[in-house]
């Protein structure tokens, strides 16, 4: 009997023993690596990005240079740009982040397609720092890429009376059919979002066809219109019937590309 409680007692302490978690402890060598590996956006997306670098704990004492190479069949000056000097992200004196910055250049053309920025980090001005992260260099390299927008896509700024309306956007699959996502510029007392489908006719006129408002009563809901397109400045002009009303009042507003 004692020797089957001893038994029992040896293999409960190597159950224990083989279920604790082992712990890793990160060894180095520390690093700078891009924090994110890829990311893609429209190229109707107008604001500033930021691509980031950080360097591991613990934060060096000293202003840290980057160098990286640019790669990829995006054309720079044609598809985007980049902000600052090229080739170089500074990170400073005990601080963790620095960013390749870089703005898309919106040159829609109806045709739907993708392009790529490939950003390789090349070298770091102190030798505490290793260019990526282990041996297998994790965040040496980081992807964008750049999809083609339909000519009206984007975001806009609506403009009837005031306040403008702001985050309005256009959205396309086959860029002749679209998505306009409110057109509730200071229409209604409400402040609803309403959207609506329209089409491009191709020679810088729109069609409102006749559709249902999901946010008007059943029957005050249909819509019909037409709208322009500057060719130049890409800003709209529509007019929408609201055809259920009495005397079938008209409603124009302006869309500016933001």
């Amino acid at each position: 009997m004692k020797k089957v409680a001893t038994l029992f007692y040896i293999l409960g302490v190597f159950a224990m023993t083989n279920c604790e978690t082992e712990r890793i402890i990160f060894k180095g060598p520390y690093f700078v690596r891009f924090t994110e590996s890829s990311r893609t956006e429209k190229e109707s997306f107008s604001k500033i990005i930021d691509i980031e670098i950080h360097q591991s704990e613990p934060v060096l004492e000293e202003d840290i240079t980057i160098t990286y190479s640019i790669g990829g069949d995006a054309r720079e000056g044609i598809d985007y740009v980049i902000l600052g000097e090229r080739g170089k992200v500074e990170i400073a004196q005990g601080e963790y982040f620095g960013n390749v910055q870089i703005q898309l250049i919106n040159n829609a053309n109806n045709i739907i397609r993708s392009q790529e920025i490939t950003f390789t980090i090349e070298s770091v001005s102190t030798d505490q720092l290793q260019v990526g992260q282990d041996e297998s260099a994790i965040g040496k390299t980081y992807t964008f890429t750049i999809v083609d927008d339909c000519i009206l896509g984007g975001t806009y700024i609506g403009q009837r009376g005031s306040p403008n309306v702001t985050d309005i956007t256009v959205t396309s699959s086959d860029c002749e059919t679209y998505r306009l996502s409110n057109w509730n510029i200071n229409v209604f007392s409400t402040d609803t979002e309403m959207d609506l489908t329209f089409i491009d006719n191709g020679d810088n006129t729109l069609t409102i066809p006749q559709q249902e408002e999901e946010n008007l009563s059943e029957e005050l809901a249909t819509i019909r219109g037409v709208g322009i397109v500057d060719p130049i400045t890409r800003q709209i002009i529509m007019t929408i019937t609201l055809v259920d009303f009495e005397d079938q009042p008209e409603v124009s507003f302006t869309l500016i590309p933001d």
